[in-house]
């Protein structure tokens, strides 16, 4: 039963990496920048979540509501004010503003909370399911959690096939210019990306405090990293990949901190990270794009 413990509380992590990772591959995979402020967005919606409940003494759905609608101006203030100005500059440059983003949050949430660590209370208020006879025990976080990744990578895999802006999402993501050509609102449809994977960061941000109850300004760095290597081994761009690559780096780094050193587990998933981009370096689930000139 340890096992079966481990296994569900590894794909309970990799789920939270999961949705943090769709985020990062739906902008990348559409406006084609590596956003890495989305870890601090994460630690933003779930600072919200902590004032709404604790200190306004609202319910839980509605510290959640609160942090996504937050995360999702938060989401578009950031590339209006950051990313917009750099769509022609060079890579390096957006990685800069996204480092100083990133900073810039961090520093932000430093000022308006303080550093000391916060305790989260879980807005997850079931009872957890014991089996066979209180050895087997699924934690009522680890089911939300779960059931929250399953319905959200469902409902993203429906809404870039079957809805317009979806499908301008995806146009956008092949050719820009063809697309604008198209009459398709580039700047709209690329600000609507960012919301939603802000929206889905705050979500992320509430699960992952409401499992491991420790707030701080720092809180989502560590995540936005192993989920960004979870996009990447997936296949960076792709909805099932990110969702593959975030449940696989949660098992991992589980199992290895499990069955050999708590220090050694973040080496161990950048490590299988490594091997895997070695033998397929698109990722799991990535197509290699061959570029006509």
């Amino acid at each position: 039963m340890t096992f079966l413990n481990y296994l569900i509380n590894g794909i309970s992590l990799g789920s939270v990496y999961a949705i943090i990772a769709l985020g990062y591959t739906m902008v990348y995979g559409i406006a084609k920048m590596l956003n890495f402020a989305h870890g601090d967005v994460i630690m933003i919606g779930a600072y919200i979540s902590f004032v709404v409940t604790s200190k306004l003494g609202l319910p839980g759905i509605v510290s959640v509501l609160a942090a996504m609608v937050v995360c999702t101006a938060l989401g578009i203030v950031i590339e209006r004010l950051a990313y917009k100005p750099l769509r022609s500059a060079p890579s390096l440059a957006v990685l800069i503003t996204a480092i100083g983003v990133s900073y810039f949050l961090q520093n932000t949430a430093l000022l308006i909370w303080g550093s000391a660590p916060k305790y989260f209370t879980s807005v997850i208020k079931f009872e957890s399911i014991k089996l066979f006879d209180g050895q087997l025990v699924i934690t009522s976080e680890a089911i939300v959690t779960i059931a929250a990744c399953i319905i959200i990578m469902i409902a993203l895999t429906l809404f870039t096939g079957k809805s317009k802006m979806g499908k301008a999402m995806r146009a956008v993501s092949e050719d820009k210019g063809a697309a604008q050509l198209m009459g398709i609102n580039v700047n709209t449809t690329i600000s609507m990306t960012f919301a939603i994977g802000s929206a889905l960061a705050a979500i992320a941000g509430i699960l992952l405090c409401s499992a491991y109850p420790t707030l701080m300004p720092t809180t989502g760095s560590m995540p936005g990293i192993k989920a960004f290597t979870a996009a990447v081994f997936g296949g960076i761009g792709s909805i099932p990949g990110a969702m593959i690559g975030g449940l696989l780096m949660g098992i991992i780094e589980i199992f290895a901190s499990a069955y050999m050193s708590t220090q050694l587990a973040n080496a161990v998933v950048f490590s299988v990270l490594i091997i895997v981009l070695l033998v397929k370096p698109t990722g799991l689930l990535g197509k290699k794009i061959s570029e006509k000139v």
